[in-house]
C-alpha cells in the first residue's frame, strides 16, 4: 500500500455520531501526536507535534532500539554485551516495525518474535512476600524466562514449540469459525531439568504504538475504572495490578505487558534489555542467569551496566513519542454500524475509548492530550480458555490486562504474520474476540447471536482504529 505524507492533525479531527455510551469517533485516536501514514511504517512514526529539536532524541533511541546490539569484546562498545543468553540481537526483531509479533511456525528453529514466561508457585511465607518486589518466583534452573538463543561457546536454554488443536466455534446462524488452541512444549533442554511444577506462559511482543501517552494517563483515572468486586452487577470486575517501581522502590500501578506487569516506559525497556536481549543496565544490574548457567560468569560482558543510562533514556524517548496512527474509513457505513454495534456487545466496558493524560512540563508533546486507546489498563478474568495458569504480582492465572485497540486496523500492513492475544493464537480479529470468556462471556455471546451483516460491521470498525 503506498504510504502516505505525514500530517498533523490536531486542528482537523472528524467527529461523528456518538452513542450514549460515550464511544469516542474521533480521528485523532493520539491526540495532537496523531500521524497519517499507512504502509509497513505505520507505527515507526515520531509524535506529530513533537517539535524538531527532540527529533534528534527520538531518531538515537530508535537506532538503539531498530540495530543489533553484538557480543563483547567488540569495537561498537556502545552496543555490545549481548547474551551470552538471549532471544534476540535487537528489540526490533520481535516489535517488527514497531508492531506486533507473532508464534514460531512449523519448521521454525526459534521462537524469535515470541518469548516464553517461566515461574514457580511461591510455597513459602518468604517466597510469598518476593511476589510483591519480583511477582514470581523464577524456576530454579532456567529462572524467569526461556533464552533460545546463546553465543558461540555457550549453549541456549531449549528450544520452544507450538502446536495446535482445532475448537470450532458456531454463530447463531449457522457459520463456524475454527479457533486454534495452541499447546506448547520445550526441547532440548541444555541446564538441568525443569521443576515439576512449572509455570509457562507463552507471549508475543506487542505494539509500540502510544506507550508514553499510557504513561500519561493519571492513575486516579484508571482506579476509578475499576470494580473488583463488581459493586455494579455488570459481570465486569477489573482491578489495577500492583507492581514494584524499581526507581522510586515501592509499590506503583502496573500499566504495560500482557498482564499490566511493570509501571513505567522505561522500566519496561530495562526488563527486556535484561531479559531479552542478556544486557544489563542499572535497574537490572545481573544477568539474567541461574547458578546452573556458569557461563553467564565466564563470558565477557560489555561493561558495567552493559546499557548505560543515557542509552536507555534514548529508548525511553523513543518508545514514549512513537505515534498512533489516525483512524480510517470512520463515515463509512458499515463502520458506523459496527460502531454502536461495539457499545451494544459491551465491548467498551473494558476497551474503554477516551482519556486525557496529565500535564508533564517535561513531556509537551504527551501533556494533556485528548486520546482514545480503547483500553482501560486493568486486569479482567478472560475465563478457562485464555488462562495461563501463571500469576504476576497480583494478577492470577486467568487475568489480563485490556490490550489498547487503537491502531489494530494497521496491524497486518505493518507485519503480514502477525497474530492477536497474548500468544498469537489468534489469526483474525474475530478469533480472537471468539477466544474472550470470563467477564467477557456475555458480550462473546451477544457476538455470537449477531446476523453476520453485524458480525461484519463490528470488524469495520475494529478495522478502523
Amino acid at each position: 500500500m503506498k504510504s502516505k505524507v505525514i500530517v498533523y492533525l490536531g486542528a482537523i479531527g472528524i467527529s461523528a455520531l456518538v452513542s450514549a455510551s460515550a464511544v469516542a469517533f474521533e480521528r485523532t485516536s493520539g491526540g495532537r501526536t496523531t500521524v497519517i501514514k499507512e504502509g509497513a511504517n505505520a507505527f515507526s512514526q515520531p509524535a506529530a507535534n513533537l517539535p524538531m529539536s527532540e527529533r534528534i532524541d527520538f531518531s538515537v533511541g530508535n537506532s538503539f532500539f531498530r540495530n543489533p546490539w553484538v557480543s563483547s569484546p567488540a569495537s561498537t562498545d556502545a552496543r555490545d554485551g549481548l547474551g551470552p543468553l538471549f532471544n534476540t540481537n535487537g528489540c526490533q526483531n520481535c516489535h517488527i516495525k514497531d508492531g506486533r509479533g507473532h508464534p514460531p511456525s512449523p519448521g521454525d528453529t526459534n521462537a524469535v518474535s515470541m518469548l516464553v514466561r517461566l515461574s514457580v508457585p511461591a510455597m513459602s511465607e518468604a517466597e510469598r512476600q518476593k511476589l510483591i518486589q519480583y511477582g514470581n518466583i523464577p524456576e530454579p534452573n532456567y529462572g524467569g524466562q526461556l533464552q533460545d538463543f546463546a553465543l558461540p561457546g555457550a549453549k541456549p536454554e531449549g528450544k520452544v514449540a507450538i502446536t495446535y488443536s482445532a475448537v470450532p466455534v458456531t454463530f447463531a446462524d449457522g457459520e463456524t469459525v475454527t479457533l486454534r488452541k495452541p499447546h506448547l512444549t520445550i526441547t532440548d533442554l541444555n541446564y538441568g531439568p525443569m521443576a515439576e511444577n512449572v509455570q509457562m506462559s507463552a507471549r508475543i511482543a506487542p505494539p509500540m504504538i502510544g506507550l508514553g501517552l499510557l504513561e500519561s494517563i493519571p492513575a486516579e483515572d484508571i482506579y476509578a475504572l475499576a470494580d473488583p468486586d463488581d459493586a455494579n452487577g455488570d459481570g465486569i470486575s477489573g482491578r489495577p495490578n500492583q507492581v514494584w517501581d524499581i526507581e522510586k522502590q515501592r509499590t506503583a500501578l502496573g500499566r504495560f505487558g500482557w498482564k499490566a506487569g511493570l509501571p513505567t516506559v522505561n522500566q519496561q525497556n530495562a526488563a527486556a534489555f535484561n531479559g531479552d536481549v542478556g544486557l544489563t543496565t542499572s535497574m537490572f544490574p545481573h544477568h539474567n542467569c541461574m547458578p546452573s548457567q556458569s557461563v553467564c560468569d565466564e563470558m565477557p560482558n560489555g561493561g558495567d551496566p552493559e546499557v548505560s543510562d543515557n542509552i536507555l533514556g534514548f529508548v525511553e524517548f523513543y518508545a514514549r513519542h512513537l505515534a498512533v496512527p489516525a483512524r480510517r474509513n470512520m463515515q463509512d457505513p458499515a463502520v458506523k454500524k459496527g460502531q454502536d454495534t461495539f457499545v451494544q456487545a459491551g465491548c467498551n466496558a473494558c476497551h474503554v475509548a477516551s482519556f486525557t493524560t496529565a500535564k508533564r512540563p517535561a513531556l509537551q508533546a504527551l501533556s494533556e492530550q485528548r486520546i482514545h486507546p480503547y483500553t482501560d489498563l486493568l486486569l479482567h478474568d478472560m475465563g478457562a480458555g485464555l488462562a495461563d495458569h501463571r500469576g504476576e504480582f497480583i494478577a492470577n492465572g486467568r487475568e489480563w490486562r485490556t490490550p489498547p485497540l487503537w491502531g489494530i486496523g494497521y496491524t497486518k500492513e505493518v507485519n503480514a504474520d502477525a497474530t492477536y492475544l497474548h500468544d498469537g493464537r489468534a489469526r483474525t480479529l474475530m478469533e480472537a474476540i471468539l477466544w474472550h470468556d470470563g467477564e467477557a462471556a456475555s458480550a462473546k455471546q451477544r457476538v455470537l447471536a449477531m446476523p453476520k451483516a453485524e458480525r461484519d460491521a463490528l470488524i469495520a470498525f475494529l478495522r478502523s482504529l
